[in-house]
């Protein structure tokens, strides 16, 4: 069958029954008001993998509801492989990628650090004219502000996390609350160079106090935990990335503290 779309009036062909050999069925909103962004990567994804497609599109919330009644499904896109039904767009990527989205990964981290990266080689080279020591100054700040802006993303969630390690969070709650301010605003001092005396003591502060707690957890009582470095709600595990986070900003600050004396 060639790739076509079609109203899913005009259909007449069960999908089980056209979802044969390298050709999909997909079934997805394109309403007048709303055209699913779902299926729209549904149908992508199964172009990309060299599926023909026999995309049926929905054109009223009636025949919407009258396909969830029909087959039991409480969403769309829904999509049919090989006879069978596969289900929407998450079910399937899980699929046709082998995606696990709860699978531990470091790389919205690694993002993060490439991202502060190339802004403090940017920052050296349009302020400075070359790469130095303070490039690396630079690094360790940004990172800070952008791993403090993920936490701030969603405080309560973050805070949560937090404490299923954090030492002092576990005996003052509120520390997990305030920590993401402190980071932040700490990072943003320390790329500005400004206010020294106030932004070094306090990242010097939250970092000890997370790597003792990080270093505790993953080494010493053999925890699996996941690290709220990213803010709550993610899948990177605590360990090297969150211990190396602290002690970059130990670092820091100790650097910084000594230039003012």
């Amino acid at each position: 069958m060639p790739q076509q779309t079609r109203d899913v009036a005009d259909v007449e062909t069960a999908p089980a029954q056209a979802a044969t050999g390298k050709t999909a069925v997909l079934y997805r909103m394109a309403l007048p008001d709303h055209l699913c962004p779902s299926g729209q990567k549904a149908r992508w994804l199964l172009d990309r993998e060299g599926y023909e497609v026999d995309d049926r599109l929905f054109r009223t919330r009636a025949e919407v509801d009258a396909f969830k009644a029909e087959h039991g499904v409480k969403t769309t896109p829904q999509a049919w492989i090989e006879g069978e039904r596969v289900g929407g767009y998450t079910d399937l990527r899980e699929k046709l990628t082998g995606w696990d989205p709860k699978a531990k990964t470091y790389r919205p981290v690694l993002y993060l650090f490439a991202v502060a990266a190339l802004t403090a080689v940017a920052l050296s080279i349009g302020f400075l004219g070359a790469i130095t020591w303070q490039t690396l100054g630079w690094f360790i700040s940004v990172s800070m502000i952008l791993l403090g802006m993920q936490k701030l993303r969603d405080v309560e969630g973050f805070s949560t996390m937090f404490l299923n390690y954090d030492l002092l969070a576990r005996k003052w709650v509120p520390y997990g609350y305030i920590y993401p301010f402190v980071e932040t605003g700490a990072g943003i001092l320390m790329t500005g160079m400004i206010l020294t005396w106030l932004a070094a003591p306090a990242a010097l502060f939250i970092a000890t106090i997370g790597a003792i707690s990080v270093f505790k957890a993953v080494y010493i009582d053999k925890r699996e935990l996941k690290c709220a470095c990213v803010g709550g709600n993610s899948n990177v595990p605590l360990g090297f990335v969150s211990l190396t986070e602290n002690l970059m900003m130990i670092a820091m600050a100790v650097v910084m503290l000594w230039l003012m004396i």
